[in-house]
């Protein structure tokens, strides 16, 4: 099969995000800012995330698989710390308080929005 004879039908498409123009969203919480890259309404979502230096994601719980790799600088809880360049993942039920001591940009895959226990809604969330 030749490269011109695909052809998918609308609802299969690819859709192509241009991140590097979207503007920068503001969050519930101060010093952090995002980018939606993809959500659903299964509460699936992809979030490119800046944080500036000493910036807090407040106590919440992962709901589901998070997935995150680090583009820039470092994001810390009480478990450790990922770095430029590298990649943690938690399991739903994980508990934790993340911070960002220099700054940091990633790119953050969740199966469902968080649980944060001061009743934030999370940014997928309704």
């Amino acid at each position: 099969m030749t490269t011109a004879a695909v052809k998918n039908p609308p609802e299969l498409m690819s859709t192509f995000v241009d991140a590097a123009t979207m503007p920068w969203q503001p969050t519930a919480f101060d010093g952090i800012e995002m980018k939606m890259l993809y959500k659903d309404d299964q509460g699936r979502s992809t979030i490119l995330f800046k944080m500036a230096p000493g910036a807090v994601v407040p106590l919440h719980e992962h709901t589901d698989l998070e997935q995150t790799f680090m583009l820039e600088g470092s994001l810390a809880d009480h478990e450790g710390e990922v770095t430029a360049g590298n990649f943690v993942w938690r399991p739903g039920g994980n508990v934790h308080v993340a911070h960002a001591p220099h700054g940091a940009v990633f790119i953050s895959i969740f199966n469902r929005p968080n649980r944060f226990f001061d009743g934030t809604k999370f940014f997928t969330g309704k």
